[in-house]
């Protein structure tokens, strides 16, 4: 499968069926500033970047490289990344120390018998809310707890459609991952007040219309009891 375009401004570069099977879905955001949205598990980086080139970046074109949790399968080609191009990172302040000390509980790297190198977080998100400036519109994040204690969750407006990237928001949840399923209900909830009319998922793919990623997200929350 090849990198596609999900709609204006969004593409899908990475994942399971494009890069690699222990990869997360990867993507890139262009509204005018350039930003990647997880970077997958690590061992089929180089192919990541070789769907970049494809596609007319060149990876030290990327401005920023957003990671929405500390989870191996989404971070583990930060390292390289961020060393060989120069992408700077960004995570929530909540997920920034695991990431930081290369924490292999913490970051699930035990459960794929793989070693994460520690890495430079240069952005460190704090709060509920904020984004990323650049181009003609700014992708924004929000503070999505439950699945990590520093999950985030990101949308932007392309001008045509709500756009929200809600990675791993179907879980799982353990004591090891620092899980919270209240937090994550209330989390969900906020999701759903964006009304977003595509919701990038973080290994299910692309859901739409608005009423799909509405009832995606009802149906996760009545499965675990918080519906």
């Amino acid at each position: 499968m090849e990198p596609f375009k999900v709609t204006e401004g969004v593409f899908m570069v990475g994942g399971p069926e494009i890069t690699g099977p222990d990869d997360c879905c990867v993507y890139l955001v262009d509204l005018g500033r350039p930003i990647l949205i997880d970077a997958g598990a690590g061992n089929s980086v180089r192919r990541l970047v070789d769907n970049l080139e494809g596609m007319g970046y060149s990876p030290r074109d990327i401005a920023l490289l957003v990671l929405t949790h500390c989870h191996i399968d989404h971070v583990g080609g930060a390292p390289y990344l961020n060393e060989k191009y120069g992408i700077p990172l960004a995570a929530h302040e909540l997920d920034a120390s695991p990431l930081e000390k290369g924490d292999a509980r913490r970051t699930a790297a035990n459960w794929y018998g793989v070693d994460l190198k520690p890495m430079q977080v240069k952005n460190v998100l704090r709060g509920e809310k904020g984004e990323f400036p650049g181009g003609v519109s700014p992708l924004r994040w929000i503070h999505t707890p439950g699945h990590t204690p520093g999950s985030i969750s990101l949308y932007c407006h392309n001008g045509l459609f709500t756009v929200l990237f809600g990675q791993d928001i179907h879980g799982p949840f353990y004591a090891s991952f620092g899980s919270d399923l209240d937090a994550w209900a209330e989390s969900m909830h906020r999701l759903m007040d964006l009304q977003a009319d595509v919701l990038c998922e973080g290994h299910f793919g692309i859901i739409r219309p608005a009423s799909e990623v509405r009832r995606y997200i009802q149906d996760y929350l009545r499965n675990y009891g918080r519906g």
